[in-house]
């Protein structure tokens, strides 16, 4: 049986939740199966050197939404290598759509990331018109699988399916962290308004109060220039530059968390972050805020503690709370790795993604 060639689309490389699902997907799709392809449709970056050697690339260096050079790149990419299933992961839906319009042999599915719902409202008439059209809509949330139906999609071309991570080999602790054994706290995630680091920087103090040797964290590119620049006020202005540190995009991060004690998400809208994964993967003792998937993620509350967004109060106790109980946070960051590797392992979440391909062949 031939296999089917599948692409996927991402508008960067840059280190990010949708990148990251997209490479990770092209390495793991069974080969037996699927011929994998990578488009990215304006640029690569940091995450470019983790694509598996045998992925097909393509970059289409586009200079606009609708770039009529590299849409017509694109058609003739689709067309010479037999794909069938265009697989499109956030914003680059707009550029899939625009060269499957062009052609006929490829279905399109839409795969939507987008953590910032509850954060900035996107235009429903704009998406409904993008996704006229396409074949499935794989949302990382029940929150945006129902907003895809919002559009009047068909309730079974919508499906929910989480995300999934591949850290490989275990890591030694990283040697070149600040802070101490036992009071390091880590926050991964680009800094963007979104991820709400600020609060996490405003609840330092009433933690360093109890326990002057705690540490943050801060791993994570320059997302937003601007807010990333505003975190560095604040940590300044509450005098936190001993113990808050911005150790910017780290590519080693399981060494990074070995090194950890506490990992938290203090993000103010998510969807699936894939921030999550890494720490219950490496059984690292979790604070998050109830956002998104995140409730689900620590089985509400048994693999983890989880807050209110937008309360530094709140995450200093629960963040307290960990610091002074060893055997607790021993106890979730076990139950959090075992509700990984049995819940959101990248088999399971392969197959269903699988079946989501043999579906919209089929249809």
């Amino acid at each position: 049986m031939s296999r089917v060639t599948v692409m996927h689309v991402v508008d960067t490389l840059d280190a990010g939740g949708a990148e990251r699902v997209a490479v990770n997907l092209v390495n793991a799709l069974p080969r037996e199966q699927y011929a994998p392809l990578l488009c990215t449709t304006r640029r690569e970056g940091a995450l470019a050197t983790l694509v598996a050697g045998d992925v097909g690339r393509l970059v289409l260096a586009r200079r606009g939404r609708f770039d009529a050079r590299a849409l017509m790149k694109a058609r003739r990419f689709v067309r010479e290598q037999g794909v069938r299933i265009v697989h499109a992961h956030g914003t680059s839906i707009f550029v899939a759509r625009v060269a499957a319009l062009l052609t006929t042999e490829a279905k399109v599915i839409w795969h939507d990331h987008y953590g910032a719902q509850g954060y900035r409202v996107r235009p429903q008439w704009l998406y409904r018109l993008v996704t006229t059209g396409v074949s499935g809509v794989i949302a990382v949330s029940e929150e945006l699988a129902s907003w895809a139906r919002g559009l009047g999609r068909p309730a079974d071309s919508v499906w929910y399916i989480p995300n999934f991570v591949l850290l490989g080999a275990a890591a030694p602790p990283a040697a070149d962290l600040p802070g101490s054994d036992g009071f390091r706290i880590v926050c991964v995630g680009n800094l963007r308004a979104q991820k709400n680091q600020i609060g996490l920087v405003r609840a330092m103090p009433r933690i360093i109060d109890r326990f002057p040797n705690a540490h943050l964290l801060l791993a994570g590119g320059e997302g937003e220039r601007v807010y990333g620049g505003a975190v560095r006020e604040e940590i300044a202005r509450l005098s936190l530059t001993a113990h808050v540190s911005l150790i910017g995009y780290r590519p080693d991060i399981p060494a990074v968390l070995a090194a950890c004690d506490v990992g938290v998400l203090s993000s103010a809208s998510e969807a699936f972050p894939l921030a999550l994964l890494e720490y219950g993967s490496m059984g690292l003792a979790t604070v998050a805020t109830r956002v998104g998937q995140c409730d689900e993620l620590l089985d509400h509350g048994r693999a983890g503690l989880l807050v209110a967004p937008n309360d530094p109060d709140g995450l200093a106790t629960a963040i307290r709370r960990l610091l002074s109980d060893a055997t607790l946070r021993e106890g979730l960051g076990r139950r959090f790795q075992r509700r990984v590797e049995q819940v959101y392992a990248p088999p399971v979440v392969l197959n269903r993604i699988c079946e989501v391909y043999e579906h919209v062949l089929a249809a």
